[in-house]
Formats: structure tokens, sequence, C-alpha cells
């Protein structure tokens, strides 16, 4: 046979012999997202949020989201921060498990910045708590006066806070200049408040007001700044640009809800339709609202009297005694001869004698005469700080202070 016959051959069968092997080869899967080359696929994990109901329980959550009874139950034995008699009702809760599985991993939504996660082991489950961070920045607003407080700070923190955190705001500067300032009857247009406060922004978009650093409200010619220095006794206290502490003698207001609805002078009597001179000043507020005493005093009388109604007076230091009328009630153990701190609750807002809403009736008497509480309790001030404290508090003064001449804006970042 010639050499190229031969090899004709030779080809010939390696072509038939390689032929044969593709044919009885399988093929080679395509391989997917998701799968290994052997075809079965990895597994998936899911995960379902969920949120407790007004009456629902957690183990009814729990069995809702796939764990039988029993698995709820062990597994809320390892929730041991969680009271399941007092879960509030709208918590979240994430269930996590592999497809086609009982859940193994749940995270309680505690607060917005605090999680509870549970694992199940083979030991059975295991908690875990984990706090999220807060950043914190610093900030400045200003607010001038047109109706009230809170449209001066919904205007002049619009862009940095959401509307409960704004309203948080005006609570806190209310809080602050309460010894000097009564919110609801002290406040005129074209007033202005400059605010130095601490912004916290926590998970998922959460923002909430931190400390106020300093505070500042102008009024014409006159003007009041707040500035919060710690003392050395750990607690911040807020003290005037002279070193004085706003805290003094005498709240300006005896409501914490500041809605007024007469002031001190001559006014129509809602009952007697005559005009006569409305020694006091009535406050509007929902009843049940408590009323507090507005300094540290004895109680002299917490009982009916004519068209007060029922009526508590208060007599504190230098002649003064404080009146509350038309109580619906009287707060515990608040009775003749019986002592009372400055802001705790004498009574509870109502209508009782001549009233045809309900309102407290509020007067100050000085010696046993009638005045006007808008002039009866002003103060200028409380105690100094000590010389020894000054220097850190001139220091904080001198900061704060420039700070807030600052145009509405970002100025630090405390993180």
């Amino acid at each position: 046979m010639s050499g190229w016959r031969a090899r004709l051959v030779v080809f010939t069968a390696m072509a038939l012999l390689a032929g044969g092997a593709i044919a009885v080869m399988r093929p080679i899967p395509e391989k997917r997202p998701g799968e290994v080359l052997t075809g079965t696929r990895t597994p998936t994990w899911l995960e379902q949020v969920d949120s407790l109901a007004r009456g629902e329980t957690l183990g009814r959550l729990l069995a809702r989201g796939g764990l039988t009874d029993q698995e709820a139950a062990q597994a809320l034995d390892a929730a041991t921060t969680i009271d399941p008699r007092r879960v509030p009702a709208g918590m979240r809760v994430t269930l996590g498990r592999v497809e086609g599985s009982a859940p193994s991993r749940i995270v309680f939504q505690l607060a917005v910045d605090r999680l509870l996660h549970l694992t199940r082991t083979d030991s059975g489950w295991v908690g875990r708590e984990e706090r999220l961070p807060w950043k914190v920045d610093t900030l400045v607003v200003r607010g001038e006066i047109a109706r009230t407080l809170y449209d001066a700070f919904n205007a002049g923190a619009a862009t940095e806070l959401p509307a409960g955190a704004r309203a948080e705001l005006a609570w806190n500067v209310a809080d602050i200049f309460e010894y000097r300032l009564d919110m609801s009857r002290d406040l005129q247009p074209g007033d202005e408040f400059r605010v130095l406060f601490e912004r916290e922004q926590g998970p998922q978009g959460a923002v909430r007001v931190g400390r106020v650093l300093a505070a500042g409200y102008s009024s014409g010619n006159a003007s009041i700044d707040a500035i919060r220095f710690d003392a050395g006794n750990g607690r911040g206290r807020y003290y005037d640009a002279t070193g004085k502490s706003l805290q003094a003698m005498f709240l300006r207001a005896p409501l914490e809800f500041r809605r007024i609805s007469s002031v001190f002078g001559m006014r129509k009597h809602p009952i007697l339709g005559v005009w006569r001179a409305h020694r006091g000043t009535d406050y509007a507020a929902s009843s049940g609202t408590p009323v507090r005493s507005i300094g540290d005093g004895v109680v002299v009388r917490a009982g009916r009297m004519s068209g007060y109604g029922n009526v508590v007076d208060v007599r504190h230091a230098n002649g003064f005694v404080s009146r509350y009328g038309h109580l619906r009630g009287f707060a515990q153990g608040v009775r003749s001869g019986s002592r009372v701190g400055i802001g705790q609750t004498v009574g509870y807002v109502g209508m009782t004698g001549l009233a045809t809403a309900p309102h407290l009736h509020f007067e100050v008497l000085v010696g046993g005469v009638q005045r006007n509480p808008r002039s009866a309790l002003a103060s200028t001030g409380g105690v100094p700080l000590a010389a020894a404290e000054r220097p850190a508090f001139d220091r904080a003064r001198q900061t704060y202070l420039a700070m807030l001449q600052r145009a509405s804006t970002q100025v630090a970042d405390s993180n």
C-alpha cells in the first residue's frame, strides 16, 4: 500500500473514533446565575418585614412569619431585653430564612437606634443587641415672631429639621426661657430668636434635636442670652451673658401648654356679661391639662371658692400668693398645709365655677393685693456663677455667641 493511501486510512479511522466519542458525551450545561455546574441552585436568602398590630402578641407575629408556636416561644425566651407584655404596637420585626426553611434570624427594631438580633443555632436561639450610630452636627437657626413661636421656627428651620423636630426645638427654647418669658404673653411681632443646637441624624433618616448650646431673644432694644454651661456637677444649666442662672424663684407661666386667651386688664366677663377688672390671666387649655405651681410654697387653700370653682392658693416667700382657678380637680396630696415645689402639679384644667369652657384662671397676689402677673413675676435672674468658674464660662460664652451671629446654616460637625 502506498504511503498516501496508508495516511488516508489512519485519518479516516481517527475521524470515526472522534465522532463516536462526541456522540456518546453529554452536553455541558449552561451555567446560570445562582447555579453550579452540577445543576443544583444556591439557596436563596429571603427576608420578610412585618410590624406588630395593635393588640397582637409577638408570638402571633412570629407564627405569621413561619415559626411554630414552640419555635416562637423559644425565640422569645432568648429575647431577654423584651417584655412581650409591653411591646408597642407598630414595632418593626424582620424575619430572615433560607428559601424553603423556617426563619433562622429575627431582628426586632426596639428603637430607631436599637436592634435586637436573634439567630438560630444548633443549641437554640442566641440574642445580640446592636446600637446604631448617630451623626451629630451643630446648627444655628433664626426665627422671627409673626404669630407664634412655632411659626417662627417653622420658617427658620424648615430646611434643616422635619416638622416634629421643629416643634421639639420650640418647646426646648420655651423651657430654657420659662423663668424669663411667658411664651403666650410676652412675645410680640418682630421679636427674634436665635438658637445654636445639636442636630442628631440617625439610621433610616431619623432626625432629632440634641442639646441647645445657646439661645438669644431680642425684642426692640431688649435682649436675653442663654448659654449652656456645666458648672462641674455633670448637669448643664443655662446662664445669661453676665453669668447669672436663668433659673429664678418663679416660673413665668403655670402651664407647659401655653396658649393664652385673655390678658390682664379690662375685659367683658363671658358669663356675667358686664365689664369688670379681670385680675389675672386666663390660659385656654384642654380639660385635664396639668397645672403647675410657679414656685416653692405651702398650699393655703384647696377647695371651692364662689366663681373660681375649684381653686388652689399657694403661699410663697416675700408675701406672694399664686392662685389657680376653675380646676377640674386637685393633684394627689394637694390640700391645705401641704408643701409643693416649683413646677409641681397642683391640679388640672377644668371649667368649674363661672367658666364657659375649659381654661385656667391664674392670679398673683402680693401682700393680699391682686397684681399683674406679667410684672409681678418679672425676674432679673438667679444665682451667679462662682468666680472660679467664670473663665471657663467666658470662653464658652464667647464661642457660642459668636456662632449665634452666623446665618441659618450648618456651622460645625461634632463627629
